[in-house]
């Protein structure tokens, strides 16, 4: 029998390493079988409390919620909505547990959890090796002193100093992701962008130090994007179904196009509240963890930036008061979210249809904070 292993001590954040030696078998399995909520941890009428909560809260174009908690199903809700796969005209979509959604941004986040994988094979470099190095294809950008500094580390942390723009909607072509997309050459347009702070100064949202860090998986393990993550990641979790978008030049959209079915997502982040394995297999090395929710940069209201992962405190409303969590998640345009709440063994999956709404996070904010959290026995 596995040693029972307390909830606070299964995964500590911003760097600490896990203090038990065992992992506990929950951790590293996701299981579709639904608990009744007084089993899991909620309140038992968390069906009645999710409708109240539902008629009292704004959650236009919601999707689909799924809670894990222990690795079981506690909760889960699929609705009809507007959606806009990526590159195809908005439809009407009759959502359940079998549905693809477009993951955007959260996909970012996928592409950390590979570049770990492929470092500890020995196929991609260390995080401290100069960037430029990694693209001999650009001499004169490699002799540029300005640049020098750049690593692989500034791609993973969006701290390159480059001037950036993904404030515009996606819509514009002015908006810097959207022209890559639409570049000759992705990887050019990313590198030759104007300095405007030194490496590791300021935290640029940047979908452009994704593809970049895609392009070293690409090079080190000869595999195009989507081929590894099937080899190195979703197979190893049984995951046999996903998408990932193209460009016009034919190159997977690092940043941001990947699809996947909530349970498929949900997956995903079990796997890291294991600490990497699953089924008693070390997929994602525990270490490269650590090293992805230790803050690097600043982001806003206390939210911290690690290797392409969101790491923090959410505080919300308990019968005791407000209280407080760590998490780690990954969000994406138009609502999408995957949260990991280590100590509470909780992995939190929100889909929406709000793309390019300046308050897309709204909805994901709400359903973590005003209900999954405090619908928690103490």
């Amino acid at each position: 029998m596995i040693k029972s292993v307390s909830r606070r001590d299964i995964f500590k954040l911003a760097g600490v390493a896990l203090i038990a030696s065992q992992i506990p078998l929950f951790a590293q399995t996701a299981s579709w079988a639904a608990t009744p909520p007084g089993d899991s941890g909620f309140a038992p009428d968390l069906d009645a409390r999710f409708e109240a909560f539902r008629t009292t809260t704004s959650l236009p174009n919601l999707h689909g919620v799924l809670v894990l908690h222990e690795g079981r199903i506690a909760f889960e809700r699929y609705f009809s909505g507007l959606d806009e796969t990526r590159g195809q005209a908005p439809a009407e979509v009759v959502f359940g547990p079998d549905t693809q959604h477009d993951l955007r941004s959260v996909t970012k986040s996928l592409v950390s959890l590979l570049y770990g994988i492929a470092l500890a094979d020995k196929r991609v470099p260390p995080v401290n090796t100069p960037l430029l190095s990694q693209f001999p294809e650009y001499p004169d950008l490699a002799r540029d002193p300005q640049r020098a500094n750049l690593t692989i580390a500034n791609a993973l942390t969006m701290t390159l100093g480059m001037q950036w723009n993904e404030q515009l909607s996606y819509l514009d072509p002015g908006n810097s992701e959207t022209a890559m997309d639409t570049a000759p050459d992705r990887y050019r347009y990313v590198l030759e962008r104007p300095i405007v702070a030194a490496p590791g100064e300021v935290w640029i949202y940047s979908g452009g130090a994704v593809a970049l860090v895609a392009r070293l998986i690409e090079k080190g393990t000869g595999q195009a994007l989507a081929d590894y993550a099937r080899s190195a990641l979703f197979e190893p979790l049984g995951i046999d179904k996903f998408s990932w978008a193209k460009g016009t030049d034919g190159e997977a959209i690092a940043a941001s196009g990947l699809r996947l079915t909530p349970r498929e997502l949900a997956r995903v982040g079990q796997l890291v509240l294991a600490r990497g394995q699953w089924k008693g297999r070390a997929i994602v090395p525990a270490a490269w963890l650590d090293a992805s929710f230790t803050p690097a940069a600043t982001v806003r209201d206390g939210q911290s930036y690690g290797y392409l992962w969101r790491v923090g405190e959410i505080a919300y409303p308990s019968k005791t008061g407000i209280r407080g969590e760590h998490y780690v998640l990954g969000l994406g345009n138009g609502g999408q979210l995957l949260a990991i709440i280590p100590a509470r063994a909780l992995v939190v999956v929100v889909t929406a249809g709000n793309y390019n709404d300046r308050k897309d996070w709204q909805v994901p904010d709400e359903v973590l904070r005003h209900f999954v959290l405090p619908n928690l026995k103490a």
